[in-house]
């Protein structure tokens, strides 16, 4: 029987030992997706007890202390910190399986050098070691970011945010990490949300125009797009339920955006409509600046409305969702292609399903301006645990090339969460060293070598533009 979570962890064949530990282990992190905060960052936060760097706003695990039967208020609720712990090592305990148990020992291992395993018995002991060690300048967020090999960050940032905190930390000296903004401008985009009119108004303070109809709506983005460019930012992000294809005049779309700004309703044709013109203006201009299109669909948002309603978004009660037409995606890429503005596009699907028929749409949208241009992204969400990662990186290598992958993202809000890298990149080694193993391909060292870094960070570094360190 293998030892516990071992050094050669997931990593099955004497190929798969040799690409990590010599190759992959040593290679740095380019975070490019992922929700931390700048002004943590910034202001180097530590955190007063392991509870609240591991569940605070963790909808992972709350997702599965729910599971577990556990009362809200040891989740999101009031409850003191200890007693929330204790019901976070009481359901890790029955997550055989998941790749939270993984994460969450890995995190243990790394950054607080626990070689055991936390379960409902060994709670107090996993407490006082690591709320010992947090309370150690070297566990501070820029630090834990140090320690993690991290060389670049792109946070998930608002067109109306004022991007106070990527000022002061680009003028800081003292953090060696680059922290660049990411254009994320879903709130402009969703047409029916209840806030819209009043989110309109706050795009028009921060740009200095008056929005008065759609061509104004785009002329705000433009000017808050210079502004990003500007802070550095080279990667958009796009949040969808699925990536529609609904071709209108622009008269069409022009009385749909007045109609909402008056308070009136869109139905979901309107919206497809309006998503449809929104996102082929803004990729235009992403093409126009060389920035980064990320589209992350398929998935089905706030399904228990009741508990929505009680604790708000991204608080563990979304979904994988089935119907999201590869058709209307295809059109909409073969649109901005057919003018030559379709930019570098990476994407992501929530739904599995969705890996073969991605891998077969990337390969009609390349050419030779880059290698890879259109990608598709790393399992994502429920995606990212051991099966996931290998049936999309296995669909990738079948259907595209595989070597030049931009590999693995964050998509976390917590300064631990860069074991996910790690993870990311062991099942990357045993996936390869397997078939090397197997006489799938040859034991050449140089393309192997290449292979691996590229994938686990110089391909990311390349396919978005960032500048590599001195």
């Amino acid at each position: 029987m293998k030892p516990f979570m071992d050094k050669d962890f997931l990593l099955e064949t004497d190929m798969a030992r040799h690409l990590y530990h010599d190759y992959a282990e040593k290679m740095p992190i380019v975070d490019y997706h992922c929700h931390l905060s700048p002004r943590e960052i910034y202001e180097d936060r530590s955190y007063e007890n392991i509870t609240r760097v591991w569940l605070g706003g963790d909808h992972y695990k709350w997702r599965q202390m729910r599971s577990n039967g556990v009362e809200e208020r040891f989740i999101t609720g009031a409850a003191p910190d200890r007693e929330k712990f204790q019901m976070w090592a009481q359901t890790l305990e029955m997550a055989i399986g998941n790749p939270l148990y993984h994460w969450s020992h890995l995190e243990l291992q790394r950054y607080f050098g626990y070689n055991g395993y936390l379960c409902g018995d060994t709670a107090q002991e996993v407490w006082d070691l690591c709320n010992e060690k947090l309370a150690r300048p070297d566990m501070s967020a820029r630090n834990l970011i140090r320690r993690s090999n991290v060389t670049v960050i792109c946070t998930t940032d608002d067109p109306v945010d004022s991007l106070e905190w990527h000022k002061k930390l680009a003028q800081d000296e003292s953090f060696e990490v680059q922290v660049l903004p990411a254009w994320r401008p879903d709130r402009a985009m969703y047409i029916e949300k209840p806030d819209y009119p009043d989110y309109i108004l706050q795009l028009e303070a921060v740009s200095g125009i008056k929005i008065d109809c759609f061509a104004d709506l785009i002329q705000a983005l433009c000017r808050r797009m210079d502004f990003f460019d500007s802070m550095g930012c080279r990667v958009s992000d796009h949040g969808l339920a699925y990536v529609p294809f609904a071709p209108a005049s622009g008269e069409e779309v022009d009385e749909i955006f007045r109609r909402r700004l008056a308070g009136g309703t869109v139905s979901a044709q309107d919206r497809a409509r309006f998503t449809t013109a929104f996102m082929t203006e803004v990729g235009k201009e992403y093409s126009r600046r060389g920035w980064v299109m990320q589209l992350h669909y398929g998935v089905k948002r706030d399904n228990d409305r009741r508990r929505f309603e009680l604790l708000g978004p991204d608080t563990g009660f979304d979904s994988i969702a089935s119907q999201a037409p590869i058709s209307e995606l295809a059109d909409f890429l073969d649109h901005l292609a057919r003018t030559e503005q379709l930019p570098r596009t990476i994407l992501y699907s929530l739904n599995p399903g969705d890996n073969a028929a991605i891998g077969t749409l990337i390969g009609c949208f390349q050419d030779g301006t880059c290698a890879g241009k259109v990608q598709q992204g790393s399992a994502w969400w429920f995606n990212d645990h051991k099966t996931g990662m290998r049936e999309q990186m296995t669909s990738l290598a079948n259907l595209g090339l595989l070597g030049n992958f931009a590999g693995m993202l964050t998509d976390s809000r917590s300064f631990l969460s860069y074991t996910r890298h790690e993870y990311f990149r062991r099942n990357l080694c045993n996936l390869a060293g397997g078939w090397v193993e197997n006489g799938e391909y040859p034991q050449d060292e140089k393309a192997l070598k290449k292979i691996v870094e590229g994938i686990c960070y110089n391909n990311a570094m390349r396919y978005f533009g960032f500048e590599r360190p001195e």
